[in-house]
This record gives structure tokens, C-alpha cells and sequence, in this order.
């Protein structure tokens, strides 16, 4: 029982009452999605004091998140915050969930983010953010927000894994054969990469990979930490009796553009890191094989730089899919995060966008009204601009046109 037990001790932590709560916050500044928690069917799981909401919500506005609505907000989510850690025996870091485009996710998790920096110092904050998608866009004012986040999260967040909806829809709606993908949908693909990540750090396995370790292997420069992500195999339920995955079939699998949870082309660029984080019935000697071959793939090109490029996670553990979901139970997954110089093409296309709105002072005012200036919009673009440059530094890559777009 005892590493089943460890496991539980990194995500649960257990009440007086011998009830298992897990290390979990959620916080939104309106109400609506933090209530459809407190009365859904997962209620029981979280203690109260976990999910927080404010009455007047962010509007999908960047500065209402960080300096008007959220700056009212931010020292319940710090002291709540505090409650959660102080009973960790080691505190490795957070993992951060939140959207690019929206006024809570781009504002008030830049102003949270700061202010874990100064509190924490150190700790390492893993980020999963939904990006903007090419074409499937949920406001207007997404590029804002957008650059304005990653321009004021750039030196807080020391890894952030991107997906996007236009990517998860096409998975599941091409791959798992679902008309009409649901977020719950699309949130369980995500929970199977999460899932994968965190495997090491929750279950026993001859590799492990911990929290500090996905940056040492990932991250070559400071602002260079923009990994995309992908996962294999995504095979429906009815399908499953009649394919079998190899690791080496998995392995080619992660490499393809249709199992990419970003709309971003891999050929486009070159490689600097891939982190491999094999789960199930896998087996050292089969994923050097399985390597070996992707290696030698003419459409897999690595910077002249970095010639190893591989880090590879093992975990016995088989993987969990929820009974009824449309994910199929499988023997082995593999996870891919890759840090490549193709991302750059994300970053062209939203600053683009950007450019566009920016040149007409469009939507301006909201922000200004705010507390905001227009010189936060200009720098923020500025440093966007500089991340384009660096990237394109590290190596060759496609330059994004107007034709170039999904």
C-alpha cells in the first residue's frame, strides 16, 4: 500500500475526518462556472474554501483581470492559496490552468502569477493554457489579451504547455468520431495529457520525471518555454478491439500534426527538445528502438545545437480513462512535449491579429477605461516581437504570410 499511498499524498491531502481532499483551487471572478462545481456531481471532492468567485466578472477584459476587479480579488486567492500549501511536506510548484483570451485567464492569472514570484520565489509554475485558435474564436478582443498576457507572464511562468480548441475539436471530432464535441469532451483529452505529466510524480516508475526536471530538458533559454503538446494513442472506444499500438506505432503517432494539441505544423521547424513520457506495458529497450527510428525520419529535424534532443519518462502505471467517456482503454500512451521552432508560426499569426485591431486603436478604449495606457499595448507587442525574433534565432523556420493561415 505504500506507493499507493505516496501517490495519493502528492494530489490529496487527508482531514481530520479521513476524507481525501484534493490540493486543488479554482477561482473565476463571476460566479457562473465555479457554481456549476459547487452543485455538479464532483461537490463532495473540494472543501469550500477551494473554489472562489467574485460577483462582478472580467468581461473579457485583460484589465479588469489584472488591475480593476482582479486587484480586489487577488488577497483571498493569496491566503487561500497559503492555506493549501502550508500542510506540504516539500512544495515542488503549482500547475496553472487558464485561457489566453479571456479577461480572468490573461488578467487576473498575470497578476496572480506575479505575486506567487514574490511569495514563493523559486517554486517552479507549470502552466497549461488554452491558446487562440486559427479560426474558432470565443471574443474579439483574444489577440489583447492574448499579448498582453504572455508579455506580463513572460519571466513568472517557467514552462507553459499550449492546446488549442480548433486542435481538440478536430481530434475529437476526426479521431474519437464525436458530431459534437462538448468541453467536457475536449477537457477529458486535456486530463489524459495532464494525467501523463503528472504520472511521475504520483506512481512509482524505473524514469521518472519530476516537476524541475520537464525544464531542464525543455527549456534551453528563459523565454524559450513555449512546448507543444501531443498524445498518442487517441482511438474511440468502439474502435479499440480491433488495433493494436505498438510503442513504436505510439511513438510515430505523437509526431503527427493530427495528434498535436495546437494547430501548428511540426515541418515548419526544427526541434531543440522532445520529452517522450512513456505510461503502461513499456519497456526501455523497445522506446530506444522506437527513438532510433524517428531519428533517422527525414521530416524530423533537430537544431544543429542540441544533437541528443531526447528525454524520455517511464511509468508502469497503465493509464485511466473514464468509464463511458468516448476515449478508448488502452495498454500503453505516450505523451510528447516538444519544444520547437515551428511554434513560432502561433506567435506570427496572433500578433497579426493583433496588428490588425492595433492599427485601428480598435477596442482601445475598454482597456484604458481600466486603469490601462497605451504604451502596455505598444511594449507588450514589442516583446512579443523580440520572442518572433528569438525563436527564429534558434533556428530556421517558415515565416507566416496571410497564406500560411489554417
Amino acid at each position: 500500500m505504500a506507493p499507493v499511498a505516496a501517490s495519493f499524498d502528492t494530489v490529496f491531502w487527508e482531514t481530520r475526518a479521513g476524507k481525501q481532499v484534493p490540493r486543488a483551487f479554482f477561482m473565476d471572478l463571476e460566479p457562473t462556472v465555479i457554481d456549476g462545481i459547487r452543485t455538479g456531481k464532483y461537490r463532495s471532492l473540494f472543501h469550500p474554501e477551494q473554489l472562489v468567485s467574485g460577483k462582478e466578472d472580467a468581461a473579457n477584459n485583460y484589465a479588469r483581470g489584472h488591475y480593476s476587479v482582479g486587484s480586489e480579488m487577488i488577497d483571498l486567492v493569496l491566503e487561500r492559496i497559503r492555506k493549501l500549501a502550508k500542510p506540504c511536506g516539500g512544495l515542488q510548484g503549482f500547475l496553472i490552468f487558464r485561457s489566453f483570451g479571456g479577461g480572468t485567464g490573461s488578467g487576473f492569472t498575470s497578476l496572480l502569477m506575479e505575486q506567487l514570484s514574490i511569495h514563493y520565489g523559486r517554486k517552479t509554475k507549470l502552466e497549461f493554457c488554452v491558446y487562440p485558435a486559427p479560426r474558432i474564436s470565443t471574443a474579439v478582443v483574444e489577440p489583447y489579451n492574448s499579448v498582453l498576457t504572455t508579455h506580463s507572464t513572460m519571466e513568472h511562468s517557467d514552462c507553459t504547455f499550449m492546446v488549442d480548441n480548433e486542435a481538440l475539436y478536430d481530434i475529437c471530432h476526426h479521431q474519437l468520431g464525436i458530431e459534437r464535441p462538448s468541453y467536457t469532451s475536449i477537457n477529458r483529452l486535456v486530463g489524459q495529457v495532464v494525467s501523463s505529466i503528472t504520472a511521475s510524480l504520483r506512481f512509482e516508475g524505473p524514469l521518472n520525471v519530476d516537476l524541475i526536471e520537464f525544464q531542464t530538458n525543455l527549456v534551453p533559454y528563459p523565454r524559450i518555454h513555449f512546448p507543444m503538446t501531443a498524445f498518442a494513442p487517441i482511438v474511440a472506444a468502439e474502435k479499440a478491439y480491433h488495433k493494436a499500438f505498438s510503442v513504436s506505432d505510439i511513438t510515430t503517432a505523437c509526431f503527427e500534426s493530427s495528434n498535436q494539441l495546437v494547430k501548428c505544423d511540426p515541418r515548419l521547424g526544427q526541434y531543440m527538445a522532445c520529452c517522450l513520457l512513456y505510461r503502461g506495458d513499456v519497456v526501455p529497450k523497445d522506446v530506444n528502438a522506437a527513438i532510433a527510428a524517428m531519428k533517422s525520419r527525414q521530416s524530423i529535424q533537430f537544431v544543429d545545437w542540441c544533437p541528443t534532443g531526447f528525454k524520455v519518462g517511464i511509468n508502469n502505471h497503465p493509464p485511466t480513462m473514464l468509464p463511458g467517456g468516448h476515449l478508448a482503454k488502452v495498454q500503453r500512451t505516450v505523451c510528447l512535449l516538444s519544444n520547437t521552432t515551428a511554434v513560432v508560426e502561433a506567435w506570427a499569426r496572433l500578433d497579426h491579429k493583433f496588428d490588425l485591431m492595433y492599427a485601428k486603436k480598435a477596442f482601445l478604449h475598454w482597456y484604458i477605461r481600466e486603469g490601462m495606457e497605451e504604451w502596455e499595448f505598444s511594449e507588450a507587442r514589442e516583446d512579443l516581437a523580440a520572442l518572433e525574433r528569438d525563436y527564429e534565432e534558434l533556428g530556421p523556420s517558415l515565416r507566416y504570410d496571410d497564406k500560411n493561415e489554417y
